[in-house]
């Protein structure tokens, strides 16, 4: 064969072998507000429009900013936080370099009020927060983080009352100024506690002066940049349990540097959140001051709850749309078997069941974000005030294991690529792990979730709520599936036949199933407001979601349980 005839099978030949052979169009991110027709559509049903225009502003803003990083994020290595403890004379400084995407977060959170809009005077208030939060969160590779914390902060010096420590906190907490803007974390975590905080070694003692001190390590600390925290400490002879602790508020930095008394003893190497620098830190006897009484600690975190839960949930929803959004355009773009994706029907089926689950989500998120505001507000009824107290760890727990079954879905969507690192597909999946862990695992709230229904009428609220949403939507397949799986759920949680042990094994299915009637009973009341505008889209989710069932429910054995685990 001729030279001439060889070079060009050489040429293509060894291009595949470098890789110049393999080409595929990479997926496109729609702009995470005007693209979001599931978004649009709950604002345009709920939001009042004399406050539409100025949401709509940020929202595009917060949206033209997620566009812009992810194509950042595509020409870019990805970076990680970098500790340097000591300078180079010897000096202490615990010095923590952020990501750019970090550095940007306060001019980002002042100026489109992601966290002011949450404490304005309006029933409202909530719903703005969390668009904002939804469309920035992603992008913000965690910096939203911290600002659930400081959320949760603002939340419980509110409740606290402590007026010297509101005035002194809230300005920093909640200003629309970047140079004024404080993070505040949360100390919580401890080596032998986790989620039994009851088991804080923290001590609090006061100097001579009457000045609280801290002395302790926190073992899981996420907004250790913070210019402040709450924290659990117990007062120095106070009894153990976690009755006897109290909760401080605490102070950072001294001008431009950390304290002294603060020391980050490293940053945790984590699955996923890389670009969070999460800290383990010793107090040696950081100046502190308690929110209230010294004691019943617990008691004033949990008003943060309800607050840092919500975020959780409504985080959990922007990560599934991220996932989601991408496969679709994918599926649009790839060919292969001589179709694209989206036109072979196993594909299309998969995605679709996907859209369908993620809008239950959706649903249930945002209306809780919305009852919050409400009841922050006194404009809930009294069955929406009970029933929130349920609704916020369903939504939770729901929503954290889905978005890890529903990213891993996404990334099998693109083959072989979601599996490729620089992609960037593989982070999806590494960082939804956290939102099943963060807050309460599945297990904690759903043990919570009991507690809940237990007092205060709440299942009989919830079912009233539901009833209500239900009415808005005159869909009788929709109403016939909630109440017949409600009715369900409350035979298999009848005290008189079911002992407290089995109750408390199955509770993850009684609070799945509980999760997916309430999505149902939303998703219906959304169907009927869109179909009546000329809207089938959201009916179709409906009917999807209701064909995959509600009941999650089990009957759990114990001595099966007992066998198993020889």
């Amino acid at each position: 064969m001729a030279a001439a005839a060889i070079m060009p099978i050489l040429a293509t030949t060894f291009g595949e072998v470098l890789g110049m052979g393999f080409l595929q169009d990479a997926p496109q991110l729609s702009h995470p507000y005007r693209g979001d027709r599931l978004l649009l559509g709950w604002l345009d049903r709920v939001f009042p429009s004399k406050r539409r225009a100025a949401l709509d502003a940020d929202l595009d803003a917060l949206g033209d900013y997620a566009q812009m990083a992810f194509e950042r994020s595509s020409r870019s290595t990805r970076r990680k936080p970098v500790l340097t403890q000591w300078d180079a004379w010897g000096r202490r400084v615990d010095r923590i370099e952020l990501t750019t995407a970090w550095q940007e977060g306060p001019a980002l959170t002042t100026r489109h009020a992601i966290l002011a809009a949450g404490h304005e005077s309006h029933e409202h208030a909530r719903l703005e927060e969390f668009a904002r939060v939804y469309v920035y969160h992603v992008a913000s590779e965690f910096y939203t983080c911290p600002l659930a914390m400081t959320d949760g902060a603002t939340t419980a010096l509110k409740a606290s009352g402590n007026q010297a420590l509101i005035e002194r906190a809230l300005p920093h907490f909640l200003s629309r100024d970047a140079h004024a803007f404080w993070l505040s974390g949360q100390w919580m975590t401890e080596n032998t506690g986790g989620s039994d905080v009851g088991q804080t070694e923290t001590v609090a003692r006061q100097d001579a002066d009457g000045q609280w001190r801290l002395y302790g390590r926190k073992w899981f600390s996420s907004a250790v940049v913070g210019e402040a925290a709450l924290a659990l400490a117990r007062p120095e002879g106070a009894d153990q349990g976690a009755g006897a602790l109290a909760l401080f508020f605490v102070e950072t930095m001294d001008g431009a540097d950390r304290k002294p008394q603060l020391v980050i003893d490293r940053l945790k190497d984590k699955l996923g959140t890389h670009e969070l620098p999460t800290a383990e830190i010793h107090l040696e006897g950081i100046p502190a001051w308690p929110l209230g009484e010294l004691g019943h600690g617990v008691r004033q975190v949990a008003p943060m709850l309800n607050i840092t839960r919500t975020w959780n949930a409504i985080c959990a929803v922007a990560s599934m749309a991220r996932a989601i959004s991408l496969a679709r355009d994918y599926a649009l773009r790839r060919r292969a078997f001589g179709r694209l994706l989206i036109e072979q029907p196993l594909h299309a089926q998969t995605l679709a069941d996907m859209q369908a689950e993620f809008e239950g989500a959706f649903a249930l998120a945002f209306e809780v974000a919305h009852l919050l505001g409400r009841v922050e507000h006194n404009a809930a009824t009294l069955q929406e005030t009970a029933s929130l107290r349920l609704l916020t760890p369903l939504a939770k727990l729901w929503t954290g294991k889905m978005a890890v079954n529903l990213c891993s879905e996404a990334l099998e969507c693109f083959g072989g690529a979601g599996y490729i690192e620089d992609t960037g597909l593989p982070q999806l999946l590494r960082d939804a792990q956290v939102y099943a862990i963060w807050e309460g695992t599945t297990n904690v709230l759903s043990l919570d979730s009991l507690r809940a229904l237990a007092g205060n009428n709440s299942f009989t609220a919830l079912r009233k709520v539901i009833a209500g949403w239900l009415g808005e939507a005159h869909n009788n397949q929709a109403s016939f599936a909630v109440q017949a799986a409600l009715d369900a759920t409350a035979t298999h949680m009848d005290a008189k036949k079911v002992e407290r042990s089995v109750l408390e094994a199955g509770a993850r299915g009684i609070a799945t199933t509980l999760a997916r009637c309430a999505a149902a009973a939303l998703l219906a009341r959304q169907a009927a407001w869109a179909s009546s505008r000329g809207d089938e889209r959201p009916a179709a989710a409906l009917r999807r979601f209701i064909d995959h069932g509600l009941l999650r429910l089990s009957d759990i054995s114990g001595e099966d349980t007992r066998l198993l685990l020889e």
